[in-house]
């Protein structure tokens, strides 16, 4: 059976199904010629309330995706979810391995994750840095900016490392245990990869973490009120109403 290899994140950043990668390649070929510097609508679920975008920017070799979502979760129970490393690998596509490096600040850290590649092609890995900025009286929303620090640990081989990974993921508590959450960001895995598969995977990868997102955040062990604290700061208390 073929692996799969997880571009990454959020987040995401997964590879595909190599059968399914020609199937689709005519299609990925006609929506790539339609891409500009602009937001180009992808996939519009209106049941889940999901929108998924793409645009090529200056200057980078694959595709910019973003994300604009309606979610049944609190922000506290989303934020259990992108906080807790360790788990990454129960819902995060294909991840092999992801854990805490260090904690430099309440709001601050870095994590280490691995991901599957499809057969014949080298596993990758990255190491990222998360930045929380909390909600705050003026700030009604926590932001979480990750970007990736190639250099940060020596080379695995025969792991690739990734060579970019920035994101921006925003959510703002809409009441009722809602939120909007609006995602940004790109990825570039490194080594020798098809455009048009790295392409490929930034137009369906997006959709899919939201999806197992939302579902992780509704799981009991991350919305039950009989939790443990948080580990980091995402309300500034000292600035909240």
């Amino acid at each position: 059976m073929y692996k799969k290899l997880t571009i990454l994140p959020l987040l995401a950043c997964m590879f595909w199904p190599i059968q399914s990668v020609y199937a689709d390649s005519n299609d990925l070929d006609e929506f790539r010629s339609k891409l500009t510097n602009e937001w180009l609508l992808v996939k519009n679920d209106r049941l889940r309330q999901i929108k998924t975008y793409a645009r090529l920017e200056d200057g980078k070799r694959y595709r910019s995706f973003k994300v604009e979502a309606n979610l049944d979760v609190s922000t506290e129970a989303l934020a259990r979810v992108l906080l807790d490393f360790e788990n990454y690998t129960r819902w995060f596509w294909k991840t092999r391995e992801s854990k805490l490096i260090r904690q430099n600040s309440p709001t601050e850290y870095m994590v280490y994750m691995v991901h599957d590649a499809p057969y014949g092609l080298p596993d990758r890995d990255t190491v990222i840095k998360g930045t929380i900025e909390p909600q705050a009286k003026n700030k009604p929303y926590v932001t979480l900016r990750v970007t990736a620090t190639p250099d940060a640990l020596p080379a695995k081989p025969p792991l690739v490392r990734m060579i970019a990974e920035e994101m921006t993921i925003k959510f703002t508590p809409t009441g009722n245990n809602k939120l909007e959450m609006t995602t940004e960001g790109y990825f570039d895995p490194g080594g020798v990869v098809p455009a048009w598969a790295a392409n490929f995977v930034q137009r369906s990868a997006p959709y899919a973490v939201i999806v197992a997102l939302q579902r992780m955040a509704q799981r009991p062990e991350y919305n039950s009120k009989s939790k443990q604290p948080l580990p980091f700061t995402i309300y500034n208390y000292d600035n909240l109403p």
